[in-house]
């Protein structure tokens, strides 16, 4: 009995040890980075949405604040992102007997720009395209908009979050 409790007790240990340094987000924060600066992105693609630069900067921001501890400032930031819209494009993917388009794709992609002031060797400049399909008979706008933006914008925004400060 009492070397079963020795043997609990020493995995206990070692487990929580070994855990140290995780975080339930999934993050790998150096402890000296406090504060994060997001600036807007603005739209430089070819097809503009109008509200897209805003929406796709506050998720962004929001999903940092949301799963990290850090303090959201807008200058001189220990993680920096900036970046650009760069492709906002509608395309038929699949075809009907008739000959016409059964179901559009809509591809936004976004630059982004990531400086780690406390830790150069992390700094990056990427794209990150996501997509979302709908019925090519379909309006893409209102509640459709609203449901492609979401997916979309969520995918990009974490995928950006994973490669900056989760190094995945």
């Amino acid at each position: 009995m009492k070397k079963l409790y020795y043997l609990v007790s020493f995995i206990l240990i070692v487990s929580v040890q070994s855990c140290g340094i995780y975080s339930f987000t999934g993050t790998n924060i150096n402890p000296d980075v406090k504060t994060i600066q997001i600036n807007y992105f603005p739209n430089n693609a070819r097809l503009v949405e109008p509200s897209l630069s805003q929406t796709f900067t506050t998720q962004l921001q929001d999903l940092f604040l949301r799963q990290t501890n850090l303090s959201l400032v807008k200058s001189g930031g220990d993680l920096q992102f900036e970046g650009e819209i760069t492709g906002y494009r509608i395309n038929p993917m699949t075809a009907t007997a008739q000959q016409t388009a059964a179901q559009n794709r809509l591809t936004i992609t976004v630059f982004v720009r990531f400086y780690n002031n406390k830790n150069e060797e992390d700094n990056f400049q990427k794209s990150f395209s996501h997509f979302y399909d709908y019925d090519a008979n379909a309006q893409l706008v209102g509640g459709l908009l609203d449901d492609a933006f979401k997916e979309i914008i969520d995918r990009i925004t974490q995928d950006i979050f994973n490669a900056s400060v989760a190094k995945w």
